[in-house]
């Protein structure tokens, strides 16, 4: 069968033609550019990202299993704020801000629970008696921190984060500030607020609003409440950036102000999986009475009231209830 020969196009259809051929040609090309830029970009950010965090990477004797976070079961972070540097402060790494941080990734939730830093406990492995939590970390280090802190709520913690408050105030001003609803009216330093009247802060007035004290008729408790404000505000705030550029500042604020036992491949997959339990953040805090030792003024914790917390996160955990503290009952399965 023979097949019919097309015709030849005028010269006008021809040119047009053609020049819809360039065109098409050059935007395919342009596409490609476009792509392979964006590809380096991103690939740049990737390990511009890795490399930062391979600085502030600390690892620990007892390491949790490479499953530890992709088993999707729930895990606890004890997170630490020293303020060495920031304020104009110059006191050496106590670490007078610890929350544990529990992550449910099937329930979908997440829970803050302060600790205040004058609370009186046994360090772990310590032959002192009548110590400030506070102090396990600049006299004992992150890991003996963690046995501390699972010892005295009865969970497992098997990672930790150590935050220099300057370096909260730069990833604040990273993300373009945080807003926050004060639960009182005060004046200190950058922080000028009123009673329940949103306010957009950047990096300085949120550490100020963070750190302030003496003004707060619940002390140090009410300090607790508006950090897990700030952190909550910022963690919110950071799930919702889209913008390498941003991540780019979010990342340079962390340079020489964190460490931590995750790995590049731990952050990169909290960032990814979990970031949907940042949307339901519950706070509360492990509540002491007031009392002086020694001349020493000390926050003790009521046993009722550690048991409450205690069962609390364990529930949060999946773990099992448990009546008495056991080595044992610190250890799920699959870490």
């Amino acid at each position: 069968m023979n097949e019919t020969p097309e015709e030849p196009l005028p010269p006008r259809e021809e040119a047009r033609h053609v020049n819809h051929s360039r065109k098409l040609k050059w935007l395919i090309a342009l596409l490609c550019l476009l792509l392979l830029a964006g590809g380096l970009y991103a690939w740049f950010a990737y390990h511009n990202a890795k490399n930062t965090f391979s600085q502030t990477y600390r690892a620990l004797p007892t390491k949790p299993s490479d499953t530890a976070l992709t088993s999707g079961k729930p895990f606890a972070v004890l997170l630490l704020g020293t303020d060495t540097g920031a304020l104009g402060r110059h006191d050496v790494g106590r670490t007078d801000t610890m929350i544990v941080a529990t992550i449910n990734p099937k329930k979908q939730t997440a829970k803050l629970t302060s600790i205040p830093r004058d609370t009186l406990v046994n360090i772990y492995g310590s032959q002192q008696d009548d110590e400030k939590i506070n102090a396990a970390f600049p006299l004992y280090g992150p890991e003996t921190t963690i046995k501390t802190v699972e010892h005295l709520v009865n969970i497992p913690i098997h990672y930790y984060v150590l935050l220099n408050m300057g370096g909260l105030e730069k990833m604040i001003d990273a993300v373009g500030g945080v807003t926050v609803t004060p639960p009182l009216t005060f004046h200190y330093q950058q922080a000028n607020v009123v009673k329940g009247k949103s306010i957009h802060l950047n990096g300085a007035s949120a550490l100020a609003y963070s750190r302030m004290r003496d003004q707060d008729p619940l002390g140090d408790y009410g300090r607790q409440q508006r950090q897990r404000q700030i952190i909550k505000a910022l963690v919110l705030k950071e799930a919702s950036l889209k913008s390498l550029p941003r991540y780019q500042n979010v990342l340079s604020s962390l340079k020489n102000n964190l460490q931590t036992n995750m790995t590049f491949q731990d952050l990169l997959w909290i960032r990814t999986k979990y970031g949907h339990t940042s949307r339901h953040v519950q706070s509360q805090t492990l509540q002491g009475k007031p009392a002086v030792i020694n001349g020493i003024d000390y926050q003790i914790a009521p046993q009722a009231t550690i048991d409450q917390v205690s069962k609390g996160l364990r529930a949060d955990l999946d773990l099992p209830a448990v009546n008495t503290f056991t080595t044992d009952a610190l250890e799920p399965a699959g870490f």
